[in-house]
Order: C-alpha cells, then sequence, then structure tokens
C-alpha cells in the first residue's frame, strides 16, 4: 500500500512537502515517482526517483523548484515543492513500480509502469 500525505492550501511562492510511505513488497520496487492531475486535465508524470540508487527525473516545468528525495529506513518517499504556482494545482498521487521496469530508460513517466497507486493528495495555490 501507499499512503500519501502533506497536501494543503498555500498561497502562490509558497512551500509544501509531500510525503509517501510504502508498505509491504512495494518497498522492493524499483522506482517510485509523483503524478498529479488538475480539474479537467490528463494525469500527468511530475518527478520519479530509482529506490536502489536515487536517480531522479523530473517534468521540466518543475525542474528547479521541486525535489524528489527517498528515506529508505522509513520506506518514505518524498516531493518538495517550492515556488509553487498556480499551475502546481492538482490532486498529486505517488505510485511504485514492480520490482522491474520493463521499457527502460524512459519508464518512469509511464504510467503503465506503476502497478502501485496511493490514494492522493490535494494541493491548492492560492493566487
Amino acid at each position: 500500500q501507499l499512503q500519501a500525505s502533506g497536501g494543503g492550501l498555500v498561497q502562490a511562492g509558497d512551500s509544501l512537502r509531500l510525503s509517501c510511505t510504502a508498505s509491504g513488497s512495494i518497498s522492493s520496487s524499483y522506482g517510485m515517482g509523483w503524478f498529479r492531475q488538475a480539474p479537467g486535465k490528463e494525469r500527468e508524470f511530475v518527478a520519479a526517483i530509482t529506490w536502489s540508487d536515487g536517480r531522479k527525473y523530473y517534468q521540466d516545468s518543475v525542474k528547479g523548484r521541486f525535489t524528489i528525495s527517498k528515506d529508505n529506513a522509513k520506506n518514505t518517499m518524498y516531493l518538495q515543492m517550492n515556488s509553487l504556482k498556480s499551475e502546481d494545482m492538482a490532486v498529486y498521487y505517488c505510485a511504485a513500480t514492480g520490482a522491474f521496469v520493463t521499457i527502460g530508460s524512459t519508464w518512469f513517466h509511464s504510467e503503465h509502469e506503476y502497478p502501485y497507486w496511493g490514494q492522493g493528495t490535494l494541493v491548492t495555490v492560492s493566487s
């Protein structure tokens, strides 16, 4: 299971940190990621990290503002979001892959690589 938390209401320019704690076999996943879905839009990739060696991947629009990290001992992934903008407002979902990924180096942005999903946490940014 994946348990996401940390969402809330903030003003533009503020910061927020999301957490996602994994339990069970998910803790042996190849990687974990954050996706988001804004009202009326499709869900999109935000950031991902490999569980073993911490390689990080970001969507271009969040590079330099968001930082993904992990704490293996706590089976927890984080998303530090700084300089939040109104366009960052969305429901944020954490997700985990299986022990292996199938499509090689571009695995991180494909929802099909993530069989495990958390319940989502809402981030609201007021301007």
